[in-house]
């Protein structure tokens, strides 16, 4: 821990002029929110397994508008080094990130000066194989969709296959995900459509609605709960 601050330190005494010296001026001090990421993820951290404890990816460090402005005048050089610390302290505590690491500098209207908070999320990156790419017309047709995060996937019958492998039709690359974890069919009788998920043998299983299931029918506006990664299930006036 006191090697990596010392190291974080050590590199910004390089770059600190200009713009990035009136930042240390701020009441909030670079060292402050280095140390408050590292408590985020201790504190954040999820078992996986005996070996592998999972930590969120993604961070927004929420700071008074006077103590933004003056960070962010640093420009990337901030970000970058908060970034390495991060990925230093993962790394020496043999931690698995979610997926790709993002840190963001947030300006929070409410909080006074000198005062900040950090909230972390993980959020995995969803790939979907060329099989299941639709073009646009093909996408207005879709009786239901899949929304991840901010991303709506169009389910069509019979359906896809979720998962972190590349056999996957869905890759989602979430460690808390088996290589085929789940399977989300569609069933169209041409009077009315159903959709099913079925867990497909994986690690830590499929929560539908808050529920631990192996196979089970998902109404519209269910959330199912594979490994730290929600899915939202919604019909289309279509497929309703």
């Amino acid at each position: 821990m006191a090697g990596a601050f010392q190291r974080f330190e050590q590199r910004l005494e390089g770059v600190v002029t200009g713009a990035f010296a009136r930042a240390f001026r701020s009441e909030v001090q670079p060292v402050e929110i280095a140390a408050a990421l590292q408590r985020e993820i201790d504190n954040s951290a999820q078992i996986l397994s005996r070996d592998r404890r999972l930590v969120p990816n993604d961070f927004n460090v929420e700071l008074s508008p006077s103590d933004h402005e003056r960070l962010v005048s640093a420009g990337p050089i901030l970000i970058d080094e908060l970034s390495t610390l991060v990925r230093d302290h993962v790394r020496e505590q043999r931690y698995t990130l979610a997926g790709g690491l993002s840190i963001a500098l947030v300006e929070a209207p409410e909080l006074a000066t000198g005062r900040y908070r950090v909230r972390s999320r993980t959020n995995a990156s969803v790939r979907p194989t060329q099989a299941v790419r639709l073009n646009e017309e093909a996408a207005r047709e879709a009786e239901a969709f899949l929304e991840i995060g901010d991303l709506r996937h169009p389910l069509t019958a019979p359906g896809l296959v979720i998962g972190r492998g590349s056999e996957s039709d869905l890759r989602i690359d979430d460690p808390g995900i088996s290589r085929r974890h789940c399977e989300i069919t569609l069933h169209d009788t041409g009077e009315s459509v159903r959709v099913d998920v079925t867990d497909l043998d994986s690690t830590n299983g499929v929560v539908l609605n808050g529920r631990r299931v192996s196979t089970a029918p998902v109404p519209d506006g269910s959330e199912i709960r594979l490994g730290n990664t929600t899915i939202m299930v919604r019909l289309t006036e279509k497929g309703a």
